[in-house]
């Protein structure tokens, strides 16, 4: 008997390598599951002007951001945007500014798309062998009430499916494994909204299952064991014993980082 709905994800025609060069760009998730990446070793910029909720928002960092990824990450949190009243533009975030400044409005499963393909068209004009991932982002918003919370994730999952098809983009289901796989809260933080640090670590590890190359894999358990002894916090830090433990682990990190880089 199976107790649960395990989400299918099929295999991508391209891998991420070690110490690749990635760009994250998108809600919270996007902020969190980058972080693993950068702790992990890999070039990976992680939303360098704020977290970006909405598809233009998205551009706005892309088009303000001159680096030049071969794997770029766009989580999706939201169709809403932010209209400045007095100028017409959309704001990427409101600093706190009193709300009558803004009027709010919603992005069509279109318009999702065009800002979108905008992104991916420069990202494809500064590097023509980038590889986009597309994801829609698994925390909900209340404050748009239950319902309109999931007709805006159903406008970026259309908007998503759109770009996928049309544009040759690679879709991962990181929503389909919080709401399926998942489907429990105690895989959701105290707020009964984001997902739990245990679900984050579900969903990376699938994330890593689909993409990762075999040396990727490789590189990874090696890097575990150092890892996780520059992260010891010993009881005597100022001891002898635990300043040789820790240039130690240090120079088996450089060597690592080095011995990968000279196969790329």
């Amino acid at each position: 008997m199976e107790f649960r709905t395990p989400v299918i994800i099929g295999k991508p025609d391209f891998r991420i390598e070690p110490l690749e060069d990635m760009l994250f760009v998108g809600s919270c998730f996007a902020d969190t599951i980058g972080k693993r990446f950068q702790q992990d070793h890999f070039h990976a910029t992680v939303n360098p002007f704020g977290v970006m909720y909405n598809p233009a928002s998205i551009l706005h960092t892309v088009e303000r951001c001159d680096c030049t990824p071969r794997i770029a990450v766009l989580t999706l949190g939201t169709n809403h945007i932010y209209r400045l009243r007095e100028t017409g533009e959309i704001v990427d975030n409101c600093q706190k500014r009193p709300a009558s400044l803004f009027q709010e409005e919603e992005l069509t499963v279109d318009q999702c798309v065009d800002y979108l393909a905008q992104a991916v068209g420069i990202l494809r004009r500064r590097r023509p062998d980038v590889r986009v991932i597309l994801t829609v982002s698994p925390i909900r918003y209340r404050k748009y009430g239950y319902h309109g919370s999931q007709l805006s994730k159903a406008t970026l999952l259309l908007a998503a499916d759109r770009l996928c098809n049309e544009f040759g983009q690679t879709y991962f289901p990181a929503y389909e494994l919080m709401m399926d796989e998942l489907r429990d809260y105690r895989f959701y933080a105290e707020d009964m909204l984001h997902p739990s640090s245990q679900a984050v670590e579900y969903i990376f590890e699938r994330f890593a299952e689909t993409f990762f190359s075999e040396q990727t894999q490789r590189f990874l358990r090696e890097w575990s064991p150092i890892k996780a002894a520059l992260g010891h916090r010993p009881f005597h830090p100022d001891s002898d014993e635990y300043r040789q433990f820790l240039a130690d682990a240090q120079t088996k990190e450089q060597a690592l980082i080095a011995r990968y880089q000279t196969r790329q």
